[in-house]
């Protein structure tokens, strides 16, 4: 099969197509035929060796295609079937094993999963949208509604419209009733968050974040934060939260040791929530809102898989708003 292969850590150069062997599947397993797959920054990071897995390894958590193949005691799919997968791979002791970093993913034209992560391509989602939902939407959905636990009517504050994880907490934020406010750098994109459901956008290069949330508020601040940004954001984050407030954190793209400012914390009583990934109810639970309509991803561009190193460069830049997706031949 093509595939695209890392061999070393580095820049998007080290993103080689080449053949690779034919994955079959095992006992429980199912092979796919790769129809999409799409980029996450989890991909970045493990091509620059954060963490270095073992090589020739290849990339990609998020993938659609058709059923190829059933493993031995498989049932319930037929062959052609459109599916998608559920990236995150229930591991021993509650750990979740991820594709794509713990074993070979979805930049390629053929995979074998565990019959558990595959699910019907929900509604009529193209094979572009489906590819662009699982791992985001998973990770969103545990920060806003397993973790931080999003009531109707809560406003939530999203750093980043235009990353994966800020566009899909959106999504899920607004089918589950809440208000929004989002930031960005990009005035186009917070035209586009405001076509998306935003209720209120802020350019936090030139704006003032705090006196947005303030006015939209009421004085009263943002029920829930999602910061995904670290050291940039953090002190902002504290001081735009309401008393009793949740901050939800799941990176830190510019910095993982920002401003504690732990004061704002006991004097507020905010919780501050970690989160990363999920589990299979957070998966069933974000599929369950896209089956009824109720959300939808995000596609910001599609490539094909030959062109993977320029779409590593546009998601690296942050030039995107939603999911930069790869057609696979």
């Amino acid at each position: 099969m093509q595939a695209v292969r890392i061999h070393a850590d580095g820049g998007p150069e080290v993103l080689v197509l080449e053949e690779a062997p034919d994955p079959v599947a095992g006992r429980g397993e199912v092979l796919v035929r790769l129809h999409t797959s799409a980029l996450n920054h989890l991909d970045v990071w493990i091509r620059k060796g954060l963490p270095s897995v073992p090589k020739p390894r290849i990339l990609g958590a998020d993938g659609a295609g058709v059923v190829a193949a059933l493993g031995e005691d498989v049932t319930g799919f037929e062959k052609g079937e459109r599916v998608v997968i559920n990236p995150g791979v229930e591991a021993a002791r509650g750990a979740i094993h991820v594709i794509g970093e713990h074993g070979d993913g979805t930049n390629a034209q053929l995979i074998a999963v565990p019959a558990t992560n595959v699910y019907p391509i929900p509604g009529d989602l193209s094979f572009e949208e489906a590819a662009a939902f699982p791992l985001v939407f998973e990770t969103a959905y545990r920060m806003l509604v397993t973790r931080a636990a999003l009531r109707a009517g809560e406003w939530v504050l999203l750093w980043g419209i235009g990353g994966g994880v800020s566009t899909a907490g959106l999504a899920i934020a607004k089918a589950l009733g809440a208000r929004t406010i989002v930031t960005s750098s990009s005035d186009a994109k917070l035209e586009r968050a405001r076509e998306l459901g935003a209720d209120v956008t802020v350019n936090h290069r030139d704006g003032d974040v705090k006196a947005t949330v303030k006015e939209a508020t009421g004085g009263n601040g943002a029920d829930i934060v999602v910061d995904t940004v670290g050291e940039a954001t953090w002190r902002t984050s504290l001081d735009v939260a309401a008393p009793g407030g949740r901050i939800t954190v799941c990176g830190a793209t510019t910095g993982p040791n920002p401003p504690a400012a732990l004061h704002r914390v006991w004097w507020k009583q905010l919780s501050i929530l970690g989160s990363t990934m999920g589990t299979r109810e957070d998966f069933e639970g974000a599929y369950a809102l896209i089956a009824d309509g109720k959300a939808r991803p995000v596609v910001d561009e599609v490539v094909p898989l030959s062109e993977i190193r320029a779409a590593h460069a546009r998601l690296e830049d942050g030039a995107q708003l939603g999911k930069i997706v790869l057609s696979i031949p």
